[in-house]
């Protein structure tokens, strides 16, 4: 601690935090710039230079003037039709194009085009639309709201690239393409990225492309989470080590062939730009590029301590990007970069390697937790010890072999081949190793997205804690420290006393999550799911859209729950089963609950194959089985026999206690509807009701309505879905009756919490 502070006596420190602070006032609210007062009275009470403590202030109101104006540039009115130019932030994925394009003034915004032909999207595949510049008539859009609290943010997202909007591309002319040193390697990117493409075998392309040129979009989704798992994602984005190494390799290679040491550093000067504009960009390797950069200039002249030149290329990348400070990339890279420099006071303690290594790893995952969990909502605990055999291997082993195997593909002869040959064996075997790893349980803890209060003490701990060590205080005070913090983490989304019932946006599927209070028991009922319609093979995207991994799996974390008690899937339709498999990988799922022999259904293969593999228990249910837990009775009351025929044969779960009573009808038809009625004629004025199969007429049956009459009825459906759910008729049915009504298509994610005293409803939007 006593490092950290004594950095802090550097300005350029200070000068980053006050444009840290005028960046966020510009984005958020003025208010914000009484945080420079906090840091003016920082500076005083550490008695700096009172010119110093005063330029602190100056800086900041200087800083919030200027991204205050840019602000107010970006999102003046687009107005169409208008020319727009491509940056390098596109992709092509099925049949569309998506990324960003700028105006003639800089302004910044999203583009979606669908391709209209297979050869049109050859075309684009096959050319880098870095420059090219179009005439674009279309429409500017605001983004849709996610789905839920803990859903991707389209929003949040389009702010942190400083982008105006969504523009739907209806129809553009190409006039011409700029040319410039910015495009020119951009092609050079897109040429390096075809030809690892076509060269390197298929198993090795995308790690080839990510550690080379930054390039992530082949990564396997698979692959990529158990990454994730082991805390090791980040050896996928090109960070200071790569860039350290890179630069080690063509100064040494330099040196070999005579050229003097300052001509080399001149040199290298030169071409660690370029090469960050080949790597892609990304907050990351600007961060390390510009670092290397300020410290290769200050060498020639007078040297700079590393956490000034952190300092300097923080303000220089934010006084050109603003926005960069709300992208997570930028955030970890600098916070994770902090945590290195700090650590090294640490390290000099300790002579074993091992020690260090862990140490690093330590003191890195401490600084970056919490933001990790405001952003992911769970962190891999394997991390502190797959960090020590990784990041080595990777750097050292697996990054030189990849620039060797790069320029040997540009070599005439088999020599590539042969060095292929060896490779991609043992890079299979690491492969399936890692695999294997990540299916190990409890790897990642999940206490679910924190408030902010809750960040702020996380972060006052961990500062604490170094302040303790630094004073050489017993163990078990700075461990005290560290994990009150960690416990208000874990138990803060579990401490509730109510019954919550959640009706999950999931499009046009079903979803339902019951949490009895503290999280005790969890339940869901249905998945959601995709209904998938053949299309031509071109149409199709690299990795499918899946409700269960995109949209319920972060729902589920973002409420810190790591373990469904019960899966409930009604019946055997894709739009409520489909994502069942992405869950049981995700989470801990005791059992799954299903109706009597609908998993010999196609659509159940995937899901019964992996709760074989991870020996979960399929228990068949009937009517009349029930349990109870925590006063509540959870009861079947649907079907009755043990044919599975469809929607009838849904699982109807009922749910009551002396206050409150829910039905969850699946997709149960008029039919059903009836013949339940007659086995269950006391069930009757019930306070919800989740309606049947989306509100479709032949389900919420007139009879049915007015024997349940319930106060409330939730619809879930999708928005502007094609079979026009809930039909008008069944709308008319519940308004006639006096029943209020919810459409997760309208209202988001339902979210209802139950107690003695009242029942409250809260929407998404």
């Amino acid at each position: 601690m006593n490092y950290l502070v004594n950095s802090l006596k550097h300005k350029w420190l200070i000068y980053a935090l006050s444009v840290l602070v005028a960046a966020i006032a510009a984005h958020e609210s003025i208010g914000f710039l009484f945080l420079l007062l906090v840091v003016f009275l920082f500076c005083v009470y550490k008695r700096f230079a009172m010119l110093h403590c005063f330029y602190v202030i100056i800086v900041g109101i200087v800083c919030y003037l200027h991204f205050s104006n840019q602000m107010n540039q970006i999102y003046e009115p687009l107005e169409l039709p208008v020319t727009l130019t491509w940056t390098d932030e596109y992709k092509i994925n099925g049949a569309k194009i998506r990324g960003f394009m700028k105006d003639d003034q800089g302004h910044k915004v999203y583009v979606t085009y669908e391709l209209k032909t297979k050869e049109e999207k050859y075309r684009f595949q096959t050319m880098p639309l870095v420059g090219m510049r179009f005439e674009i008539i279309g429409t500017l859009n605001k983004p849709d709201p996610p789905a839920h609290k803990y859903g991707f943010n389209m929003d949040n997202y389009l702010k942190s690239k400083g982008a105006i909007g969504i523009l739907e591309i209806l129809d553009w002319t190409y006039i011409n393409s700029t040319s410039s040193i910015f495009q020119k390697i951009s092609s050079q990117r897109h040429f390096l990225i075809q030809h690892i493409e076509n060269t390197f075998p298929t198993s090795l392309v995308a790690e080839a492309q990510s550690l080379l040129i930054g390039f992530q979009e082949n990564v396997d989704s698979e692959m990529t989470r158990a990454y994730q798992k082991l805390g090791i994602t980040h050896l996928f984005a090109i960070s200071g080590l790569h860039i350290a190494i890179l630069s080690l390799i063509v100064f040494q290679g330099l040196l070999r062939i005579g050229v003097r040491r300052e001509l080399a550093t001149l040199l290298l000067i030169l071409i660690l730009p370029i090469y960050g504009m080949l790597a892609g960009g990304a907050p990351s390797v600007w961060r390390a590029v510009i670092v290397a950069e300020i410290i290769l200039l200050t060498q020639l002249y007078k040297k700079i301590p590393v956490d000034d030149a952190l300092a300097i290329s923080f303000i220089f990348f934010v006084l050109i990007e603003p926005w960069s400070i709300y992208q997570i990339g930028f955030q970890l890279s600098y916070l994770a970069t902090l945590s290195l420099i700090y650590s090294g006071n640490i390290l000099n303690r300790y002579k074993s390697w091992i020690i260090q290594s862990f140490l690093i790893t330590f003191v890195c995952q401490l600084l970056v937790y919490p933001l990790l969990l405001f952003h992911f909502y769970e962190i891999s605990i394997s991390s502190l010890v797959a960090n020590i055999v990784f990041v080595p291997l990777f750097s050292f082993v697996i990054l030189p072999i990849n620039i060797v195997l790069l320029i040997v593909s540009f070599l005439p002869g088999q020599v590539d081949s042969i060095l292929f040959n060896i490779y991609e064996p043992l890079r299979e075997l690491l492969a399936q190793f890692i695999l294997w790893i990540q299916t190990l349980p409890n790897q990642m803890w999940i206490p679910g997205k924190p408030a902010l209060i809750l960040i702020v003490v996380a972060y006052l701990s961990i500062f604490y804690s170094f302040y303790l060590f630094d004073k050489g205080a017993k163990i078990w005070k700075y461990c005290l420290v560290l994990f009150i913090p960690i416990l208000l983490l874990h138990f803060h989304n579990k401490s509730f006393a109510d019954l919550r019932i959640s009706f999950i946006s999931v499009g046009q599927g079903d979803s339902i999550l019951i949490e009895l209070p503290y999280s005790s028991e969890v339940y869901l009922i249905d998945s959601g799911g995709v209904l998938r319609f053949e299309g031509e093979e071109w149409k199709k995207t690299n990795e499918p859209y899946e409700v269960g991994r995109q949209v319920v799996v972060p729902y589920l974390k973002g409420k810190g729950i790591h373990r469904i008690n019960k899966l409930i899937i009604t019946h055997a339709d894709s739009d409520h089963v489909e994502g069942a498999e992405e869950i049981v990988k995700e989470l801990e799922v005791k059992e799954i609950h299903i109706s009597p022999n609908s998993y010999e259904k196609d659509v159940m293969k995937d899901l019964v194959q992996a709760t074989n593999d991870m020996k979960i228990p399929i228990l068949e249910q009937m009517s009349d089985n029930y349990w109870i837990a925590n006063d509540y009775i959870f009861q079947y009351l649907w079907p009755n026999d043990v044919e599975y025929e469809g929607n009838d044969d849904s699982l109807v779960l009922y749910v009551a206690n002396d206050q409150f009573s829910v039905l969850f009808t699946g997709d149960l038809e008029e039919a059903g509807e009836k013949e339940m009625l007659k086995q269950y004629p006391k069930l009757k004025n019930i306070n919800i009701l989740k309606a049947g199969h989306h509100g479709s007429k032949t389900s919420s049956s007139e009879i049915f309505i007015q024997n349940l009459m319930p106060q409330l009825t939730i619809f879930s459906s999708g928005k502007n879905n094609r079979y026009g759910h809930p039909h008008k008729e069944v709308i008319e049915r519940y308004q006639n009756n006096g029943i209020g009504m919810l459409n997760t298509a309208d209202s988001g994610t339902i979210e209802i919490t139950v107690n003695k005293k009242e029942i409250k409803v809260i929407t998404s939007y």
